[in-house]
């Protein structure tokens, strides 16, 4: 006998559903689509034809949904672009697509400085009554938890205590 959630696991409008409403919290990539439908035990070929109709119907595209992470990650949750792309990886994003999203190495590095300086900058209140030295390690220990390297991290410091 099978489980519950697997009886209509070959059911091609129960797994639409569940898959739109797995969509409706947030935009997904192809891949987490697919995990999803392993956890749920689908059918590899309904989850295909369940895939191919989000396709047809333009609630699945890697392309979009790897623009929406990195608008979330630059504007929401700041991170490192080397971050970004590791997580954008994690989430089945292809190279050539991540590639099209125009991260190259000089914008990357221009971009980590400037998120770096601003969340410095929302920090920095917090470690008025510090030490400079102890402004360094804290900050740098933050700045390091978001992804940011070593001469960044350096660089937006220095110019904030600069200023």
């Amino acid at each position: 006998m099978k489980k519950k959630n697997q009886i209509y696991s070959d059911d091609f409008g129960v797994n639409l559903n569940r898959a739109l409403r797995f969509l409706s919290f947030r935009p997904r990539s192809e891949k987490e689509i697919r995990d999803y439908f392993k956890i749920k035990h689908v059918d590899s070929l309904v989850s295909q034809k369940v895939i191919n109709k989000l396709k047809e119907s333009k609630f699945l595209n890697d392309l979009e949904f790897a623009r929406w992470w990195v608008e979330q990650r630059t504007l929401i949750t700041p991170r490192a672009w080397r971050i970004i792309k590791i997580e954008l990886k994690q989430k089945g994003i292809s190279s050539e697509i991540i590639e099209e999203l125009n991260i190259n190495s000089e914008s990357e590095e221009k971009n980590d400085l400037t998120m770096a300086i601003k969340l410095a900058q929302k920090r920095l209140p917090r470690y008025k009554n510090l030490s400079r030295q102890e402004i360094y390690q804290k900050m740098g220990r933050f700045l390091m938890s978001k992804g940011f390297d070593y001469d960044t991290i350096k660089r937006s410091i220095d110019g904030l205590l600069q200023e």
